[in-house]
């Protein structure tokens, strides 16, 4: 396969996607049907299904990428140094954050009552499973706690701050909420260090 038929296969899903968004935004995803995504994203069925087995292949597909995305987003500020101290932490170090905002017309279907079923499951494991493959933290006093217990507890406490941030419509300013989770951090985490694989 040649790199330019890549990049059309590539352009081709970006545009079923980002149909298949607004429609389940516009209809729920149960009424979505794959007559409804070819219509919007002005393809026909033989090039959905070039792609696609159905719209449950194209969810799976589209969360799936959607959350590789999110697992490379978090390790690109620590390309140069893997571990810092909290007090190092600054805007650059919450990537992730920018991440959702980019983003933001995908994961604005958490806001969606029939959104894609395995969204609202597959976000909060995914960030647990950052936190628990991807770091490894040093608490404030080198307390002896339950690492794995504290992981989870983090995890799911930065997944319901994001989640408040995307069901608020973003209100809240990227940057203000970036260093309320910097003060966060520091208040119970001395170091950070980054030990997943290196972003592509």
């Amino acid at each position: 396969m040649t790199q330019n038929s890549t990049i059309r296969q590539q352009r081709t899903q970006d545009h079923l996607y980002q149909a298949f968004i607004k429609l389940v935004k516009l209809k729920g995803f149960h009424n979505v049907s794959v007559t409804d995504i070819v219509a919007e994203a002005k393809y026909n069925r033989t090039t959905f299904y070039k792609h696609f087995e159905d719209k449950f292949d194209l969810a799976d597909a589209l969360v799936t990428a959607m959350m590789e995305g999110l697992e490379e987003a978090v390790g690109i500020p620590y390309l140069r140094r893997r571990k810092i101290n909290s007090s190092e932490l600054n805007h650059q170090s919450f990537h992730i954050v920018d991440y959702f905002y980019e983003q933001r017309e995908f994961f604005e279907l958490l806001t969606v009552p029939d959104t894609i079923p395995s969204l609202t499951t597959n976000l909060p494991l995914t960030i647990l499973k950052i936190y628990k493959k991807q770091f490894r933290f040093d608490t404030i006093n080198s307390s002896n706690v339950n690492m794995e217990t504290f992981k989870r507890y983090t995890a799911f406490g930065f997944y319901g701050i994001i989640l408040n941030w995307i069901t608020t419509n973003f209100g809240q300013p990227k940057e203000e909420l970036i260093e309320e989770l910097i003060e966060l951090t520091r208040s119970h985490m001395k170091t950070i260090e980054y030990i997943g694989q290196p972003p592509r």
